[in-house]
């Protein structure tokens, strides 16, 4: 029984402490301009900064100049139906190739389609024919679009050919199925626009969850060292007496809880506010979250060892951020990393958040469809708590 009233003693004197690291931590927080910037204002206005800058998503009607040495009634056709496109904008005709460079070097045209003198002998004679199509590269968002758009009108002047000469050799009724022997169809599921945001901010979003939380929990902890340089190696501000293990769940915790607003607001809203792709449920993915916003809490706490003054976290934190969006798999896919790398990433929450938030958001995953992502965020969330622990125990000891 003694044993008993000892240990219920300790949960409850645990509990006490763990609530008063909480309510100190929030005011730490609220007290914190830089932290302010961090965990509010920073959620708030760079994802909509990033969604403009994408926006639109997709390139319409760009300016092409056409060098036609043809000049045939052919070659006419080519034109016309590549200007029916929506993707391709008839700038001007130029004699010669000089003139269009001149208005690709002005920037009044992106592109140059060249049709060469023999284009329509070749057709005539049975041969295959080339049309030459030069693409201004400072915007891969533009080539991709050229480049889409002359295959399928690749596509159709097959075709549209195919039937033509099986008419001319009497094959009626197998010309009007040369349209299309095969139809192809794209479905582009998750991304029905096509569009560079639908396909890049639902990933970023996570890594700005994880980047602005480290960053505000590093300049606390910066803070922190600095309050113990001044006071004998005490911060003052520091709940006393609070065990460790109470400290750090209760400093977690606050600001897990802090970030639900801002995880709700970007999760949630941006996808509506600018019609990206959020086919998920709200539960699932609010559900899935949860683990990588607290490993992330405890990532922080072990970061905070390293932070000797204010300033280091922008030293440590920010040059970080391009790492870890390439570790995420959105510019260059996990498998096709060396395991170093792979590696690496695993040990970084928002690569498992980005991988699992956008199974859920965009191709309407469940919950337990992503459950290799939401395990390894808990397994995350146990393996920095640990470290947070360590961290803050050989702290505690230097002072």
């Amino acid at each position: 029984m003694f044993l008993n009233m000892n240990a219920l003693g300790y949960i409850r004197n645990w509990f006490a402490a763990l609530g008063r690291v909480f309510r100190r931590e929030l005011r730490h927080i609220i007290k914190d301009p830089g932290v302010l910037l961090f965990f509010i204002a920073l959620p708030l206005a760079y994802p909509v900064v990033y969604t403009l800058i994408y926006n639109p998503e997709v390139v319409r009607k760009l300016p092409v100049a056409v060098v036609d040495e043809s000049m045939t009634a052919a070659s006419r056709d080519f034109v016309r139906k590549a200007s029916a496109s929506p993707s391709i904008d008839i700038y001007a005709y130029c004699p010669n190739m000089a003139d269009a460079k001149a208005l690709m070097a002005e920037g009044k045209v992106f592109g140059i389609m060249k049709i060469p003198g023999n284009y329509a002998k070749k057709l005539g004679n049975n041969q295959q024919a080339h049309v030459e199509f030069y693409a201004e590269m400072s915007l891969l968002l533009r080539y991709r679009t050229f480049v889409s758009a002359l295959t399928d009108l690749q596509i159709e002047m097959i075709s549209e050919i195919t039937g033509e000469k099986l008419q001319m050799a009497g094959l009626h009724s197998l010309a009007g199925d040369a349209s299309a022997p095969v139809k192809s169809e794209s479905n582009f599921l998750g991304d029905t626009e096509q569009g560079f945001a639908s396909f890049v901010i639902p990933g970023i979003v996570i890594l700005i969850l994880q980047q602005s939380m480290i960053l505000g929990i590093t300049l606390l902890g910066g803070t922190s060292r600095e309050r113990r340089r001044l006071n004998g190696g005490i911060d003052p501000q520091e709940v006393p007496n609070a065990p460790v293990s109470a400290t750090i769940w209760g400093k977690a915790l606050c600001y897990t809880v802090f970030y639900i607003p801002m995880t709700v607001y970007i999760l949630r809203f941006i996808p509506e506010m600018f019609n990206l792709p959020h086919y998920g449920h709200p539960v699932d993915y609010y559900l899935f979250i949860f683990p990588m916003l607290l490993a992330t809490a405890f990532l922080g706490l072990t970061l905070n060892y390293f932070m000797k003054q204010r300033e280091s976290a922008f030293i440590i934190i920010v040059f970080t951020s391009v790492v870890f969006l390439f570790l995420s798999g959105l510019t260059w896919p996990r498998y096709a990393m060396s395991p170093l790398w792979t590696w690496i990433g695993n040990c970084v929450p928002a690569v498992w958040g980005v991988e699992g938030f956008i199974r859920i958001n965009s191709n309407a995953a469940t919950l337990p469809e992503v459950a290799r992502d939401y395990t390894a965020l808990w397994l995350l969330t146990a393996a920095y708590m640990l470290t947070a622990l360590l961290a803050t125990s050989l702290l505690r000891k230097q002072n």
